[in-house]
């Protein structure tokens, strides 16, 4: 059975229909990749599955329950952390504070102490900025941060909202190298992003967004190779 069952998923903004019954899963400890054009849904799929918008018809399922008539917090609770595009940081707090409010809904001291210690394993220069304000951060340390911060939720799936974008190079391929360590941890991933072969060298598989709709979906070796991926998303 899938960890999260998207199925049928219709979201409107006011009139404009953003998703068109839109059906995908992610199993457990799967890392999966939705690629697509700017204004396809692709941000518009995670808000929902995070319950950030509210959805006009189709069922979200995840870990044998419902997500359908929860509040955004109870589906951080039920295991669920979202990483948004633009990071959305608490920019006058320091690092440390920010991680620290990931973890807001739990109770555990040695277990968020534990995965304090996770996050400094795999973004060490959070540990060397920890007293430093959020706002002071690079851009791609700003991300590391970001995505830090959602794992201090203890999320069993990680939605990951275009974590390359506006990064240098080199923080960009370790930064998707963590997100590559996350998924080896055993955290199933729900990975949205604009660099179509950063994602294809890390997601066992692939859904493809066109108008709201899925258009085609497959392993990222199939999709690697087909003529109309590579000829429209990766230039080839």
């Amino acid at each position: 059975m899938a960890l999260l069952e998207v199925s049928d998923l219709v979201v409107h903004y006011g009139k404009a229909l953003a998703l068109d019954g839109v059906s995908l899963s992610v199993a457990a400890g799967e890392l999966v990749a939705v690629l697509g054009p700017n204004g396809a849904g692709k941000s518009t799929l995670l808000k929902a599955i995070s319950r950030a918008v509210p959805m006009s018809r189709g069922h979200i399922g995840f870990d044998g329950q419902s997500l359908d008539p929860l509040p955004a917090h109870k589906v951080v609770a039920a295991g669920i952390c979202h990483c948004p595009e633009g990071r959305r940081l608490f920019p006058e707090l320091s690092v440390l504070k920010n991680l620290q409010l990931g973890a807001y809904l739990r109770d555990d001291k040695d277990g968020i102490a534990a995965d304090l210690a996770r996050v400094w394993g795999l973004f060490p220069v959070l540990r060397e900025r920890s007293r430093q304000q959020a706002s002071t951060l690079s851009g791609g340390e700003q991300q590391m941060l970001a995505i830090g911060r959602a794992l201090m939720g203890k999320p069993k799936l990680l939605l990951l909202d275009e974590p390359s974008v506006g990064i240098a190079h080199r923080l960009k391929l370790e930064i998707f190298e963590s997100i590559r360590q996350i998924q080896r941890d055993g955290t199933a991933i729900l990975l949205v992003e604009q660099d179509a072969l950063s994602a294809l060298g890390i997601a066992g598989r692939v859904y493809l967004m066109e108008h709201g709709r899925i258009a085609c979906e497959g392993t990222s070796d199939a999709l690697a190779h087909d003529d109309y991926i590579r000829q429209v998303y990766l230039g080839v």
